[in-house]
């Protein structure tokens, strides 16, 4: 049955998991999510729901951990920050050459290098253009709260099965540390070994009628690697065609529009009411699906728009999907970020917003 609970982003991404149904979790410490770690843990499903549990040596030895899992039709996980994510990326890579289902949990933190443990949303470009080596995507989903958090757990295994390709929730270290209500979902069974070959049946789970199911993304001719590829791309093409996820607020009449994603996006709701109390009219877009990126959505807000507003904790990352999205290279399109672990307060955005674009 559902439960409703105070907790952590981290511990509800968890708590997600073994109510999900999942199979195995291969991770390693690191800051902000290692609650994720630990509460996996602290609960111990081997005893009740049979799940695997197991820190590894290395964020290295983890991902091909979920690699060889993933390849017997598993539900296996990781989780990680941002220079764990780092160490994974050829796995990943592997993974997704592979076509296998995985989930991966990457709870960002400033960089570059070890930088800082406080918050940051500077993995955008790792995440959305392929970190590790080779033409492939990660489908990509950015929560905005601990339900989110929950909820997107499911989600991404759904469309990692649905697609047979790896899902990564990317999330900034506000909303892993930060504690909300969250709904918890009822638990669901493990699968049985029956129904893991039904539905995966490219699976290596054993000798099945004679015929070998070999799982690799090693393929030395050419021309049958780019028949791979090709299929790949096909894959890609109907993820961008069906998957598109985003929330638009405020933005059928608005004169200015936001865009920002995680956290963010909800501190920039606080400065969308600022604004209206003084008459401006501000519209918001959060994609919830970084890749497949919600182009035409702010390609339609941008059409009755004067400006747009993009506001991040890096440099400058999102910005260049939301230049891709609008046709009309006129429109001054416009970055807000902070660095390092600061968080902009709602005024700091709104400040941003009049000297940028309203007062220009």
């Amino acid at each position: 049955m559902e439960e409703v609970r105070l907790m952590k982003g981290n511990e509800a991404l968890a708590l997600a998991a073994i109510r999900y149904g999942c199979d195995g979790y291969f991770g390693y410490p690191i800051t902000p999510q290692s609650e994720v770690l630990e509460t996996l843990e602290q609960q111990m499903p081997w005893e009740t729901t049979g799940m695997v549990v197991l820190q590894a040596e290395s964020e290295v030895a983890a991902i091909n951990m979920v690699y060889a899992g993933a390849a017997c039709g598993k539900c296996v996980f990781t989780s990680s920050s941002s220079p764990g994510i780092s160490l994974m990326q050829e796995g990943i890579s592997y993974i997704a050459a592979s076509e296998l289902p995985a989930l991966i949990i990457n709870v960002m933190r400033g960089g570059p290098g070890l930088g800082t443990i406080h918050p940051s949303q500077a993995d955008y470009f790792q995440a959305t253009k392929g970190g590790g080596h080779g033409d492939y995507h990660l489908i990509t989903l950015a929560p905005s709260s601990v339900q989110e958090m929950c909820d997107f757990v499911a989600l991404g295994w759904d469309l990692a099965f649905k697609y047979r390709t790896p899902a990564i929730i990317l999330a900034d270290g506000i909303v892993g540390q930060m504690m909300e209500k969250v709904v918890l979902p009822p638990q669901r069974p493990r699968r049985t070994d029956e129904e893991v070959k039904k539905q995966c049946p490219w699976a290596a789970t054993g000798k099945s009628n004679g015929k070998k199911h070999i799982v690799t993304s090693l393929e030395l001719d050419s021309e049958k690697m780019e028949v791979n590829n090709e299929r790949f791309q096909r894959t890609y093409r109907e993820i961008e065609k069906y998957e598109k996820r985003y929330e638009a607020i405020d933005t059928e009449d608005c004169d200015y529009l936001i865009v920002a994603f995680g956290t963010v996006a909800r501190i920039c709701q606080k400065t969308v009411e600022m604004a209206n109390e003084h008459g401006a009219k501000i519209g918001i877009i959060r994609p919830i699906t970084l890749w497949p990126f919600p182009y035409e959505a702010i390609a339609e807000a941008a059409k009755h728009t004067k400006g747009i507003l993009v506001v991040e904790l890096n440099a400058g990352q999102m910005i260049e999907d939301v230049r891709l999205a609008v046709s009309d290279k006129n429109m001054p399109i416009k970055h807000y970020g902070r660095l390092g672990g600061i968080v902009p307060t709602p005024d700091e955005i709104l400040d941003a917003l009049t000297n940028e674009l309203i007062n220009d």
